[in-house]
């Protein structure tokens, strides 16, 4: 019994790309440290805290992407691409994956409360954003910026985390994350052009067509890099938080230049890879800088 669920619980992780929490966590913890910057480094509860950041960041992905394969399952059955999703193949249980978003929530939840009564209040509608955008390709364009905004939610949820109140700059990194995150996956949504007009939902790259929505994701990046400059001037951050900015441009480029209107065949690669690079380089990069200098403060 104990095996059987071990195996479930195993395809589960496989099923929402668990791995694939790197994404926003990176950016989560930097909202984190600056709120402690900010605060003199003084949090007598420094450990505890960022393990529950860490805990609510988890718990809330894996309930949006538990929640968005069971909300897809019909439409990636017929998508030539993602049929051999787990859902769709038949290789894991509707129920267990309902169980598993289910827990993943009540996690969620669990995390906000310990943190402190402010993330608790605000918990509910955070989990409503991230569960929104798996229906929000059926509604609106703009399901893009909709994901963009559940991942951007993630650092400005931190320095709540950590201070107890929002402090309105944190927002310029909810912006970064919110623009970095749409463009990339409007670059992902290119591999289903076709299947989107077929089944009548919303993109960007059925809206303005593949190369339409290739500039677009560029705009969207170079607003990713004015938002995170716009960031270390509030904070007054120093050089090695503008390596990092400049670290992320030659990655961004790199990202585009994989993908091209008539060739999606490097489209997980600039997904995936390069986007990992992102998020973790930046936030080596901005931790060195608050650790290492932070007297410039």
């Amino acid at each position: 019994m104990a095996a059987r669920f071990l195996r479930k619980l195993r395809l589960t992780l496989e099923m929402i790309k668990f791995e694939h929490s790197l994404f926003a966590l990176p950016f989560a913890l930097t909202g984190a440290l600056l709120a402690l910057r900010e605060a003199r480094f003084e949090e007598p509860r420094l450990a505890w805290k960022l393990s529950w950041i860490a805990v609510a960041m988890v718990g809330a992905r894996s309930a949006a992407m538990a929640f968005n394969r069971l909300v897809d399952a019909g439409l990636d059955a017929r998508n030539p691409r993602t049929r051999g999703r787990h859902l769709p193949a038949g290789l894991l249980s509707r129920g267990f994956a309902w169980g598993f978003a289910t827990a993943a929530m009540l996690v969620f939840l669990l995390a906000a409360r310990a943190l402190n009564p402010l993330c608790f209040r605000l918990a509910p509608l955070a989990l409503a954003v991230v569960l929104l955008y798996s229906f929000a390709k059926r509604f609106t364009t703009l399901s893009h910026l909709i994901l963009g905004l559940a991942l951007g939610l993630a650092p400005a949820g931190a320095w709540i985390a950590m201070r107890g109140a929002l402090d309105p700059r944190i927002l310029w990194l909810t912006a970064a994350v919110l623009l970095w995150t749409a463009g990339f996956d409007i670059i992902y949504a290119c591999q289903d052009y076709e299947f989107d007009w077929q089944a009548r939902l919303f993109s960007f790259p059925r809206r303005f067509g593949i190369a339409g929505a290739l500039r677009i994701s560029r705009a969207f990046h170079v607003g990713m890099v004015v938002c995170l400059l716009v960031l270390a001037a509030q904070f007054r951050l120093g050089a090695l938080s503008l390596a990092g900015v400049a670290v992320i441009v030659v990655l961004l480029i790199w990202e585009h230049r994989l993908v091209r209107p008539d060739d999606l065949s490097r489209v997980d690669a600039a997904f995936f890879t390069v986007n990992g690079y992102v998020s973790v380089l930046f936030f080596l990069f901005w931790a060195a800088d608050m650790l290492l200098l932070s007297a410039r403060a």
